[in-house]
């Protein structure tokens, strides 16, 4: 067994991977992909990845008592772009998309009670929400947690109980919301796992667009 140094230690240990450019979707996406999660059900503020250092902040206090009813993160090395804009157009008939320019959204049931964020989970993507934000595909993959021993057995949208399904629907809808103010938010489609893989593929090709260098 190699003896480890204490001065190779301490440079191991000095840097951390950027969860968005340095952690490894998997060899299996889009069929299954590493996530980093940033928030869980028992938040009550909202924390997201700081793009920079890519560390989590406290992005503002949820108003009103409404939370996340799952794993709510990101998956690694994807971008909301043109050609997830472009699907966004085709699938609806809108023009003028354009993508968020963030990486694409995730949600993961489980029946764990997993209870910080700031960790990486495999999930299976099972469906997703075609939500546009004012002029924006801001798309949210459904998924479950892999080899859940509930929700594991889950391999389409159509097998999650409605409850679930609506739990989430509401919950985007409403979380960014301001008092006196609504903003313009609206899930154009429901969609099944086919359509996930395809929405994921396509923030893949958008991420190696914007960020070749990675």
């Amino acid at each position: 067994m190699t003896k480890i140094k204490k001065s190779d230690e301490r440079d191991c240990c000095r840097y951390r991977s950027h969860p968005w450019h340095g952690i490894d979707i998997g060899d299996k996406a889009p069929e299954i992909v590493m996530t980093y999660v940033e928030m869980v059900p028992t938040d009550t503020v909202k924390y997201e990845m700081d793009k920079i250092s890519g560390y989590l902040r406290l992005d503002r206090p949820q108003r009103y008592s409404n939370v996340v009813p799952a794993l709510y993160g990101f998956i690694p090395r994807t971008l909301t772009g043109a050609a997830v804009a472009e699907r966004c157009m085709e699938r609806t008939g809108k023009r003028g998309i354009k993508g968020d320019g963030d990486a694409m959204d995730i949600c993961i049931l489980t029946e764990k009670d997993i209870t910080h964020g700031d960790i990486l989970v495999l999930a299976r993507p099972i469906g997703g929400f075609r939500m546009i934000d004012g002029n924006e595909a801001d798309d949210k993959i459904i998924a479950v947690l892999y080899n859940d021993a509930v929700y594991g057995v889950y391999s389409d949208i159509v097998d999650c109980p409605p409850i679930a399904i609506e739990r989430l629907k509401h919950y985007f809808l409403t979380y960014k919301d301001l008092p006196g103010e609504k903003r313009k938010v609206t899930i154009a489609e429901i969609y099944d796992r086919m359509e996930a893989q395809e929405v994921i593929s396509r923030s893949i090709e958008d991420y190696d667009d914007s960020y070749p260098a990675y």
